[in-house]
């Protein structure tokens, strides 16, 4: 950032704007259903809400993932599919408050049709359920002419919350800017990797930007409003700009040459989600329906939130210094949740490397071992570190042209990163991988996220004893003759990637403490 450390004295909104306290005694605190939780937003919000004194009750589809977010009494993991209307009733017993942030448009073209069904059930459940309020936040679009499939979906869900008869407070945001987020990710990844670019009219599209913290302000807030105050609502931070000026406001507190920027008219949604699916981390799955939601001016019409909500102590935060907070969480490791959080490619009824013999199924495997005079805390530091800026420790220009064929031909490639460079959590992103084990000082499993034929998984463990050693395992299981045949295609760049990787890994532990690397008879075979 141009030499000079990012400003992140700004409130990050961790504090509540009140707490919650009982009428009389031995009051409970109220529950509140939180739909979405390993979402960007209600992955914040989580904690938010316990620190105003909630109780939680979480519902997911992945409660391991849930339970990375936040280890607390107070929370309450449900494991359950939106979708499911008895798993939906079963969850809203007991609730006074549900928040739906859930969104369905990462899960294919028939997302509209999800976004519906799941909202029925939503609105129906908590009608049943004589919950006191549902609070949904939805975006910002023109009152009237055709919307965008996306936000069109974001209106209906909202009408038809609206019909349950249950209080609903829906706040409609635009462009949300916060460490994490795809919008933020997409004006930042476009700034820093094109200096001279053509784009879409609709960067010259009016945009009401809002930071993140502001967001989760005013969706706290709705808790303390009285029963007689619904209805859907504007939010926004105090700029409006031109997408192309919001582009330039990075450049400018990046340090960054001011990027030239040439609007033409002949970019359709679809052909600029393939441009920015190539440029940045957002797949194009959801770039397409970002980029259609900024063909329209995304701007408050009315501001009548202000006669309800009472703004940040501070004040609503600018767009300059929503991006001086994002880039102050990135580079002090501070980042929240990110976009990838909300984004999974794994069924439940997936098999997992551990199921024994895998039923009996075919399994291609690639295992190491290494005896190494690093301690095993050493060791563990250097395995949670791999991947986003530290790389996979061998054959970077291998890694990056799988990465990128990975793009070519629709997959998440390996921009992703990391939500942080020294910690990890099960649910968090690395690059084209997703932990879904992480057993501190001991195992550390991968999942791919990679296209594959078949499903694939990476496990870096740390074994302690009289030696520390490294165990490695690579493990595919191939779908059909495809798979196979990929296997065998790959094997012979597996001694380059795989061992690599494993003497790497090893060395760098050891050099944190003076020694040399150690390798047991015939390990890396």
């Amino acid at each position: 950032m141009n030499g000079s450390r990012p400003d992140i004295t700004a409130p990050s909104g961790a504090e509540p704007p009140f707490r919650w306290s009982p009428t009389c005694e031995g009051e409970a605190a109220p529950l509140v259903l939180l739909l979405g939780a390993t979402g960007y937003i209600g992955g914040r919000l989580l904690p938010r809400l316990l620190n105003a004194g909630y109780r939680v009750r979480v519902f997911t589809r992945r409660p391991e993932r849930a339970r990375g977010f936040a280890a607390s009494e107070a929370v309450e993991v449900f494991r359950g599919d939106a979708a499911d209307p008895d798993a939906v009733r079963r969850a809203m017993d007991g609730v006074r408050f549900v928040y739906h942030l859930v969104h369905s448009m990462t899960d294919g073209r028939d997302f509209r049709r999800l976004d519906r069904v799941i909202a029925h059930n939503v609105a129906d459940a908590a009608a049943a359920a004589g919950v006191r309020r549902l609070v949904y936040l939805g975006g910002l679009a023109p009152r009237t002419g055709k919307l965008s499939a996306h936000l069109a979906s974001r209106r209906e869900v909202g009408e038809i919350l609206e019909r349950s008869g249950v209080p609903v407070l829906m706040f409609q945001a635009g462009v949300v800017i916060g460490s994490g987020s795809a919008s933020f990710e997409m004006i930042r990844h476009l700034t820093e990797v094109l200096p001279v670019m053509t784009a879409p009219r609709w960067v010259r599209n009016r945009i009401q930007p809002i930071a993140i913290r502001d967001v989760l302000h005013y969706l706290l807030y709705a808790l303390k409003l009285g029963d007689d105050v619904s209805g859907a609502f504007d939010i926004g931070g105090p700029d409006v700009l031109r997408y192309d000026e919001m582009m330039n406001g990075y450049a400018r507190l990046a340090g960054l040459p001011r990027r030239r920027i040439l609007a033409l008219p002949v970019l359709t949604p679809r052909l600029a989600s393939h441009w920015v699916g190539l440029v940045t981390p957002v797949p194009r799955n959801l770039a397409r329906p970002l980029v259609e939601s900024l063909q329209h001016d995304c701007v408050m019409r009315d501001h009548r939130v202000d006669e309800f909500i009472t703004a940040p102590p501070c004040g609503l935060l600018s767009y300059d210094a929503a991006l001086r907070l994002a880039l102050g969480r990135i580079e002090v490791d501070r980042v929240e949740t990110s976009w990838v959080d909300a984004t999974v490619a794994q069924s439940p009824s997936d098999p997992l490397p551990s199921d024994p013999e895998w039923a009996g199924r075919v399994v291609y495997t690639d295992a190491r071992t290494i005896a190494t005079t690093a301690s095993p805390e050493a060791l563990w530091r250097v395995i949670t570190g791999i991947g986003g800026e530290n790389g996979w420790y061998s054959t970077p220009l291998l890694w990056a042209v799988r990465g990128w064929a990975d793009r070519v031909f629709g997959g998440v490639g390996l921009k992703r990163g990391r939500r942080s460079r020294s910690t990890v959590r099960v649910g968090d992103v690395i690059d084209f991988w997703r932990v879904e084990v992480c057993e501190p000082g001991r195992l550390l499993r991968l999942r791919a996220e990679m296209r594959l034929p078949g499903l694939a998984w990476l496990d870096l463990s740390c074994e302690a004893g009289t030696r520390t050693r490294y165990r490695q395992r690579a493990v595919f299981f191939p779908r059909g003759l495809s798979g196979r045949l990929y296997w065998l295609a790959v094997m012979p760049f597996h001694g380059l990637v795989f061992s690599g990787m494993a003497r790497r890994i090893v060395a760098i532990a050891e050099s944190e403490e003076g020694r040399a690397p150690s390798a047991l008879p015939g390990a890396g075979r």
